[in-house]
């Protein structure tokens, strides 16, 4: 084989991934993986696809090596194969925000309409946990809280959050977070308990960011891993 050939060979393995992730529902599809394991039944139901063509969807991301897949039952569950998927979803996203005018109209438009205020750091919000001076709201559902969350963090998702506003601590500020930089889940918690006069911000990113940063975590089936 001669180094062009070998080269372009390479390059046209390394498309796969790229061919994988060309595509929105893919993406979004890994953004709830990387808060845990999902069937193909529970991402049908998320991304409003049917069963048939998430399928599809998934053995496209599998075949590329960016998710793994065991059959329990009647049910194949998937995950991500790597952390450094969600690197790779990061770097999409800032080069989309950099370079494409249509994502930041979108973002300005339907995002930071909701909630303008610059979100709070993960640095800054340890800081702030460690001192006992924050409440961390986690808006996502229970089934991705009990997959993993930060420490101490309060679970209420979004449609309960007026029924359940007695059980955060009154007089503190609230940090809500939830899947990642464009949940939207996290801008209407804020921009609602602002309205209830709490002082409230959000999280830089999401849980799966500040996992992969290695900061401190805690699920249902371990004590807190630092």
């Amino acid at each position: 084989m001669s180094s062009k050939l070998f080269k372009q060979t390479l390059f046209d393995h390394l498309a796969r991934v790229g061919k994988a992730v060309g595509q929105g529902h893919r993406l979004a599809m890994l953004e709830y993986l990387a808060q845990g394991e999902r069937t193909v039944e529970a991402l049908a139901g998320l991304t409003g696809l049917s069963v048939a063509n998430t399928s599809k969807h998934l053995q496209q991301l599998r075949q590329s090596g960016l998710v793994f897949a065991r059959k329990e039952g009647l049910y194949v569950h998937y995950r991500l194969s790597d952390p450094d998927v969600i690197t790779l979803l990061g770097v999409i996203r800032r080069l989309a925000e950099r370079h494409l005018g249509e994502v930041e109209a979108l973002v300005n438009s339907y995002l930071l309409a909701k909630d303008a205020m610059e979100p709070l750091p993960r640095e800054a919000l340890l800081a702030r946990m460690r001192e006992g001076t924050v409440t961390v709201l986690d808006v996502r559902p229970p089934e991705e809280y009990a997959a993993g969350h930060l420490p101490r963090a309060f679970n209420i998702p979004l449609k309960e959050l007026e029924r359940r506003l007695h059980e955060l601590p009154p007089g503190r500020e609230v940090v809500a977070y939830c899947r990642g930089a464009y949940c939207v889940l996290s801008f209407e918690a804020v921009a609602w308990l602002r309205e209830k006069g709490f002082i409230a911000r959000r999280l830089e990113e999401g849980f799966p960011e500040w996992k992969l940063a290695a900061f401190p975590v805690e699920n249902f089936l371990m004590e807190e891993i630092s």
